[in-house]
């Protein structure tokens, strides 16, 4: 492991009381999600920390391949990194000593709300400068339906309109003819919840594309044309759901369309644990490979919502995620000198980023830690590690047939 990113975990868990209230005997599930805590408080306190004092244009640095970018590098990054905080923040803080290490996040995640928001503020957002925005919006707003009782509710009244104001703003935004539509679905579910005015046809025409545009066996094309590539996972499968939940809190009656979606996230969430190997790799395949470990953030929301499908076993999903992200996030050049991500699969590599790749996009990789929304006292993490289906597989043990879906 890289010295400073050992340090800042025992400095972390430290001063946070976590290694010295741990019980003797804690078993291997508990450790685990320390360690996923660990990282994910690692990779959010540069962008967190900044913008909390409105310092994020000045500090974030801009690693890209075009000279745009560092138009849309603050939202990118905190949109994405706090819609995969989002579930670990909702369970709130606490007198636990990870519970006061969320209450600390919570509140800098309320001062960025603001801070992004504010139009008179130093590091307010782009939210309708060219296309990109349209994109980290909805992440954004992704965030706040993941977390409405800590990242919506105790808002004030001014930042609440700044951030409705700022989600209406995209409406000029024209999505692309593909995964783009759900981006827009995404921020209009959020202006419904929260607002009670948003577009139900920009919702409705993203829903029955993706209907049109299912390919099969869980998948669903990208746009017309199916991609060897990992945006059921990154975008399409997740905003599918979290739009028709949404809808169905707020009694809009699609129930069959989310058990029929659900169903095709459970197919692909079972394919995305027989990628990961016994040594915590997975293939390289298609573009935004430099959003690394976010390529599993269908799995771990599957198992957030505890409807993995009946032959995988919660823990082996803990122990295959585990193993995976401890695997790239220890790679040399994750981080730069002062903890930003770098661009890479496994380490600093910045050719594998295509054009639209900054440093704001790689906190994409946060959305890997939905499943720290399951509290500790879940099965999830009380019970023993089980191996997952390759490790399985190649260490010669009997597995059952993999099938195909509808």
């Amino acid at each position: 492991m890289p010295s400073k990113f050992c340090c800042f975990i025992v400095m972390l868990f430290s001063s946070a009381g976590l290694f010295a209230q741990a019980p003797v005997n804690v078993n291997a599930g508990v450790k685990e999600r320390e360690y996923l805590i660990n990282t994910l408080v690692h990779i959010a306190d540069p962008v967190l920390t900044a913008l909390s004092k409105n310092e994020l244009k000045q500090q974030i640095p801009v690693e890209a391949k075009t000279a745009d970018r560092g138009a849309y590098v603050c939202l990118e990054a905190f949109g994405r990194l706090l819609a995969g905080m989002a579930p670990w923040l909702e369970l709130g803080a606490d007198k636990s000593a990870e519970g006061k290490l969320r209450g600390k996040y919570i509140t800098l995640a309320r001062l960025g709300l603001h801070n992004a928001t504010d139009p008179n503020g130093a590091d307010f957002m782009n939210f309708n400068k060219g296309g990109q925005p349209l994109v980290d919006a909805a992440f954004l707003a992704q965030a706040l339906l993941r977390a409405p009782r800590q990242l919506w509710e105790p808002l004030d009244v001014q930042t609440k309109a700044n951030i409705i104001a700022a989600l209406k703003s995209t409406r000029v935004i024209t999505p692309g003819y593909s995964n783009w539509l759900l981006f827009s679905a995404t921020i209009e579910a959020a202006l419904i919840k929260f607002d009670d005015n948003g577009d139900m046809m920009r919702i409705d025409y993203a829903l029955k594309q993706h209907q049109l545009w299912y390919k099969g066996d869980g998948a669903y094309g990208d746009g017309p044309d199916f991609h060897w590539d990992y945006y059921n996972s990154f975008v399409i499968q997740p905003m599918l759901l979290e739009v028709l939940q949404t809808l169905n809190q707020l009694k809009h009656d699609k129930e069959p369309d989310y058990a029929l979606a659900l169903k095709h996230a459970q197919r692909y969430a079972a394919v995305l644990e027989r990628f990961i190997s016994p040594e915590g790799t997975y293939p390289p395949l298609g573009r935004s490979l430099a959003y690394r470990f976010g390529a599993f953030q269908l799995l771990s929301k599957v198992a957030l919502l505890k409807t993995l499908p009946n032959d995988i076993k919660p823990q082996q999903v803990r122990a295959a995620l585990y193993t995976l992200i401890k695997r790239q996030i220890e790679a040399p050049g994750t981080f730069d000198a002062k903890g930003w991500l770098q661009i890479g699969l496994y380490g600093h590599q910045p050719e594998i980023g295509e054009g639209y790749i900054s440093t704001g996009s790689l906190y994409l990789c946060s959305q890997a830690f939905l499943i720290l929304g399951l509290p500790v006292s879940d099965e999830f993490w009380q019970k023993a590690d089980a191996d997952w289906t390759a490790k399985k597989i190649w260490n010669g043990e009997d597995v059952n047939t993999d099938h195909a879906v509808d």
